[in-house]
């Protein structure tokens, strides 16, 4: 369909932009120099992926898993795919390019949350760039909280004891994993 094709672009237009500032999450997907893949989700409050230029954003890296799988990738292999979400809403943001790490920049300062600046930031040249149909967010009723039912599987601290070797008991897991695990989100 020509729709499909000519919604292709290679710079930010306004609209992007307003996407970016609305989104709180975003997937990450990767591929190391042998195609092995990874994708990662990235989230802070909306607005959190700091438009740099027309062609160029940056997205920064918080405390997480530390695997840095998806940064090993891109040592490796510089190119990026990323879907932007905004609760709500179907559609998706999709950019596609070429990433690098940064240890620093000026623009740091303008990433800190909750008194935490980013150690790295994901710098993304823009190759690609086009919003995504909703058909699949529609199919899967994700936005309809009428469709949500969390107890349908067992709680992290369980899933983490019954698959990974672990140490701790599942009382510490429950612990970790508990109320004071939203209160770590920003620390290293």
């Amino acid at each position: 369909m020509p729709r499909a094709v000519t919604k292709e672009r290679t710079a930010l237009h306004e609209l992007d932009r307003e996407w970016l500032a609305a989104s709180p999450f975003c997937l990450i997907a990767t591929a190391d120099a042998d195609g092995a893949c990874d994708v990662s989700p990235k989230g802070d409050p909306p607005g959190f992926t700091l438009v740099l230029d027309d062609t160029t954003i940056a997205i920064p890296e918080r405390p997480g898993n530390r695997r840095a799988d998806g940064f090993l990738n891109i040592l490796a292999n510089p190119h990026v795919g990323l879907i932007y979400l905004v609760p709500g809403r179907n559609e998706t943001l999709r950019i596609n390019g070429r990433a690098r790490l940064l240890r620093e920049a000026p623009f740091f300062d303008q990433m800190v949350v909750k008194g935490h600046r980013p150690q790295l930031a994901l710098v993304v040249e823009i190759e690609q760039i086009f919003f995504h149909c909703a058909k699949a967010f529609m199919r899967s009723s994700l936005w309809k909280p009428a469709t949500w039912d969390p107890g349908v599987l067992p709680p992290h601290a369980q899933i983490v004891k019954a698959i990974q070797p672990t140490e701790e008991s599942l009382a510490e897991l429950e612990r970790y994993y508990g109320a004071q695990y939203a209160e770590r989100l920003y620390r290293s």
